[in-house]
């Protein structure tokens, strides 16, 4: 499989070449396709001698024992591999840089820092790693992106094995979404079970898939699956699809099949179920107290649904389930959670990712370079962001060379490591990564962001908001003069969206912006500016979250509606997040839940307002009253409209 050291990596082809064979998916008309095409096309030619081209109809030679019934092209590229090559393809790792070859001296610092090189590129040719994940740093615009993923394929394609990358992101949508506009945003997760529309879940996320596949990201780390039962969950909340088990699997059965139909490989998270801690797994290590059959009735049943979907991908949790195994491991490292039961007892078949290795939930037990060994002895399959040591300094060559020593000491076994290589390959072949790896820039302008789908998303979130309370009767608003006052949480698509879309429709608007935890100073401009307005708005964001333990928000924006309403003012409370802040300021009788702060959700917010839409969204969890977590303040499907 090793090239002749003269080897170079192959040109593109000269402008106006054609590629692709019958069968295969009609390149693009950009130049920047076809150089892209023929050189992935050039590179399975350079290796035709010693592997077949992994798109060429499949040999039949039937393989015995544990190959058996496996691809035969795949298990020939796997054997050529070394012992180190095969473990770096089970790494998804972070990289800082809008460009493969970046050198921008802020992400050249951050990169040495963490691997010893310069950018992606490097990293690709000197670990060649399994894939990479995008964060917001490495965002900027589609074309940008598609640029980034384009030149983290080419070094991949211009390396002895002619690997292609996973370039996965987490594109939930919502409060979840690392793609930013242009491109569509969709709903998040808990807006979407508002509406209770299968079919819009299913059509965002053939919408998400197909935008991300353009700008060359064939992985999302979605949909959620975790069922929110806890209303004080500080991590999942509107991440989730809700309450209900049966609600939470069909939604995420629909966004499987939009996900595989865009494109891209779902991946189901967070096994075995993030949905009832009061532990971000980000700062500290949850600890789930459900018995097994509590576990069975509330957390299992959408993954299940999940797995008779046909997911390709699941991802862990660091959480402790002692219910599921006694010796407290978190899941990610639990023989008992990952191979006993996901494999074994549901019999899932595809890749397992754990969550990202650097979130506290899986550091605290065990030392660093123990857990991917542990993980992979737990039966998972990629290994996700390894972190970096207090000093800063990364630490994924210690673990890539854990796992190597492993199988070397036969703590792991060869076998055992090529059974997820082989699960990682094959599902890069599944997405046609060997034939043809890289987002064709022509086609962006036409996928992503589209008229179209902006008006899919926006018809989705005119579905989703609920009108919880109208005890005033004081909505739906009539359009025309008036004095409105938009205070409380802010970002340009809440507060000042909100106030836009206010004045539009006759308003004289005034903005008083206060954060997630407003001061008593901040609280007293807000009140006095209110003094004199037709109507004060009111934006709440977590406004449930009254701790004043460090790392909580406070009292402050919970303190700020009940001011608000304590001046005798109209006021409408519209929470663009978790729905359940209205149980800590009763007294307002006027409130709305969106569920994430999107422009879409907020437009659809002001349109409700007004009465140019009907609330149609239902709340897919129940609201418990503050003192009482037993007792619903609002109930599951409570959702009031205009008319009757």
């Amino acid at each position: 499989m090793h090239l002749p050291r003269t080897h170079r990596p192959p040109r593109p082809p000269a402008r106006g070449h054609r590629t692709g064979s019958p069968g295969t998916r009609r390149p693009g008309t950009g130049p920047a396709r076809r150089a892209a095409a023929g050189l992935a096309a050039a590179a399975l030619a350079a290796t035709a001698l010693t592997v077949p081209a992994l798109t060429a109809p499949a040999a039949h030679a039937q393989a015995t024992g544990p190959d058996a019934g496996k691809d035969p092209r795949l298990l020939r590229l796997l054997r050529s591999m070394s012992l180190q090559d095969k473990a770096a393809q089970l790494f998804v790792l972070q990289v800082y840089g809008k460009s493969a070859d970046t050198t921008d001296t802020a992400d050249v610092a951050a990169n040495r820092k963490l691997y010893g090189v310069d950018n992606a590129a490097q990293i690709v040719a000197r670990y060649h790693p399994g894939g990479f994940i995008y964060y917001a740093n490495n965002v900027t615009d589609p074309r940008q992106v598609a640029g980034l993923s384009n030149g983290i394929q080419r070094a991949a394609m211009a390396q002895p094995h002619r690997v292609p990358e996973t370039i996965a992101t987490d594109q939930e949508g919502g409060i979840v979404a690392r793609i930013q506009p242009p491109a569509t945003q969709s709903p998040g997760s808990m807006a979407l079970a508002a509406g209770r529309s299968t079919g819009d879940a299913r059509a965002l996320a053939r919408i998400t898939g197909q935008e991300l596949r353009a700008i060359g990201v064939n992985q999302d780390y979605a949909p959620d699956a975790d069922v929110n039962v806890n209303p004080a969950n500080p991590v999942i909340g509107v991440r989730s699809f809700g309450s209900d088990p049966s609600l939470v699997s069909s939604m995420v059965t629909a966004q499987i099949r939009g996900y595989r139909s865009g494109g891209v490989t779902a991946t189901a998270k967070h096994f075995p179920g993030h949905g009832d801690t009061t532990t971000d797994s980000h700062t500290g290590v949850p600890r789930i107290g459900h018995t097994r059959a509590q576990w069975e009735q509330l957390d299992l049943p959408p993954f299940r649904a999940a797995i008779a979907a046909g997911v390709e991908s699941i991802m862990t949790a660091h959480i402790i389930v002692p219910a599921l195994d006694p010796s407290e491991d978190p899941a990610t490292l639990s023989k008992p959670i990952l191979t006993g039961i996901l494999r074994d007892q549901l019999h899932y078949r595809g890749v397992i990712v754990t969550d990202a290795l650097d979130m506290q939930g899986v550091r605290d037990k065990y030392g660093d370079e123990r857990i991917p060994v542990l993980a992979l002895k737990a039966g998972a399959d990629v290994l996700l962001k390894p972190p970096a040591d207090a000093s800063g300094n990364g630490v994924f060559a210690r673990q890539l060379a854990a796992v190597v020593d492993a199988v070397k000491t036969g703590e792991i076994s060869e076998q055992r490591l090529d059974a997820s290589v082989y699960r990682v390959l094959a599902l890069k072949q599944k997405r046609g990564l060997f034939r043809d790896p890289y987002a064709d820039t022509a086609r962006i302008g036409g996928t992503v962001g589209t008229r179209a789908h902006l008006a899919a998303a926006q018809r989705a979130a005119d579905r989703t908001t609920t009108l919880v309370k109208n005890d005033a009767g004081l909505l739906p608003l009539k359009a025309g003069p008036r004095k409105v006052l938009v205070a409380g949480w802010a970002t340009a698509s809440s507060t000042a969206g909100l106030a836009a879309g206010i004045a539009e429709r006759g308003a004289a608007t005034t903005v008083r912006s206060t954060g997630l935890s407003p001061t008593q100073a901040q609280i007293d401009d807000a009140v006095a500016a209110a003094s004199g307005q037709d109507l004060v708005v009111a934006v709440t964001n977590r406004a449930w979250d009254v701790s004043t333990e460090p790392g909580h928000q406070g009292p402050g924006q919970a303190n700020l509606v009940k001011a608000l309403v304590a001046t005798g003012r109209p006021v409408v409370v519209i929470a663009v997040r978790d729905p359940y802040d209205i149980a800590y300021f009763p007294e307002a009788a006027t409130y709305l839940a969106t569920y994430s702060y999107t422009a879409e959700a907020q437009r659809s917010a002001v349109k409700t307002l007004f009465g140019e839409i009907d609330p149609q969204g239902t709340l897919p969890v129940a609201i418990p009253t503050r003192d009482d977590p037993g007792t619903a303040l609002y109930p599951f499907g409570h959702g009031l409209t205009y008319h009757h």
